[in-house]
């Protein structure tokens, strides 16, 4: 299947183009960038010298839909909404990986994301694409909103728990660290070397754009909608994140019990992995992988279940997953193309 990304001289795009290189059923034909279209991928990449041939190119529909069947968009928020409807009225399915589709209320995106939101019609058509939690509705969809790298994490970490009944959904705190690279490419007066390195960072408390999209999704779980408290923090290493959940018990379960509820749930997915009680999972692990590795902590002290989860947010948490959801969208194995080991040390 040939396929093309749109803004492809970010992180997630480069990552896109690192698993579909290997993958058995797709391949990348085109790669899309309006700001730096007749330049050459290895101009910004020089590691992709030899993968990609060609020049980056502009968007124009009419050329995609004789050259490709599938579409990332991996450009910033705001350019899906207007062009990606115009592949899939093209007959081109699409995985977004920014955010324009991933809120079903307009007024909630207009409010988080500080522009207009696509039309009601497309919001709604949407599927959100937690391949554990919407697999069936992924396998069936015209496009998907790939999630975003903290709620991915955090719902992962969340979802057995609020979907058995096992936690207060009201009393949920998280505590989410990430590498630099998830800022993005272009630099920043936060992520400059000066002011990261040797050094943890809080930012966007009680404003940053994944709170809703993490809200929405334990509401459509639990059936009630909760605020939650979501405190973002930068680290100076490049990849990875890890979320640490706290909420309340409203169970009397053992650890073992709550353990077994998680692999019961997790026991079809093959990129989420549990720890043994007693054991949490390092972002080292996870590294360049698309897994997402869990642990538990009952503490019986307090009454409140601990989770820690942890991914690679390049990956799990933007390209890998995209490539998890083209893979259900097209009936094939979701591990195509993504089942490597992660890189350790």
């Amino acid at each position: 299947m040939k396929v093309a990304i749109i803004g492809g001289t970010g992180y997630g795009a480069v990552e896109l183009l690192r698993f579909l290189h290997i993958h058995p059923y797709a391949e990348v034909k085109t790669i899309i960038s309006h700001s730096s279209a007749g330049k050459s991928l290895t101009d910004f990449y020089p590691h992709t010298d030899g993968f990609i041939t060609g020049s980056l190119e502009t968007f124009d529909v009419k050329a995609l839909s004789e050259q490709v069947d599938f579409a990332f968009f991996a450009a910033p928020p705001g350019v899906s909404r207007d062009l990606l409807p115009r592949l899939t009225e093209a007959g081109i399915r699409c995985v977004d990986l920014a955010g324009d589709f991933r809120l079903k209320e307009a007024a909630v995106y207009k409010e988080w994301y500080q522009q207009d939101a696509a039309s009601e019609e497309l919001l709604e058509k949407a599927v959100y694409g937690l391949p554990e939690l919407n697999a069936e509705q992924i396998s069936k969809a015209d496009f998907v909103a790939n999630p975003g790298c903290y709620p991915t994490a955090t719902l992962l970490g969340l979802l057995p728990a609020v979907h058995n009944g096992l936690i207060n959904p009201a009393s949920i705190i998280i505590d989410a660290k990430s590498g630099l690279s998830g800022a993005g490419k272009t630099p920043t007066a936060i992520s400059h070397y000066s002011e990261i390195n040797e050094n943890i960072k809080a930012y966007k408390l009680g404003s940053h754009k994944h709170i809703p999209e993490i809200e929405q999704a334990l509401a459509g779980i639990s059936g009630s909608q909760h605020p939650v408290s979501l405190t973002t923090q930068l680290v100076p290493m490049t990849r990875g994140i890890m979320a640490t959940m706290y909420a309340d018990l409203t169970t009397d379960k053992t650890a073992s019990e709550l353990l077994e509820s998680y692999e019961n749930y997790y026991e079809t997915h093959p990129f989420v992995r549990l720890r043994s009680l007693g054991e949490w999972p390092a972002t080292k692990e996870v590294a360049a992988s698309n897994f997402c590795d869990i642990g538990l902590h009952l503490d019986e002290r307090t009454n409140r279940l601990t989770i820690v989860s942890v991914i690679d947010n390049l990956v799990k948490g933007a390209a890998g997953q995209a490539i998890q959801n083209m893979n259900m969208m097209q009936g094939w194995e979701q591990t195509a193309g993504l089942w490597t080991l992660p890189v350790y040390p």
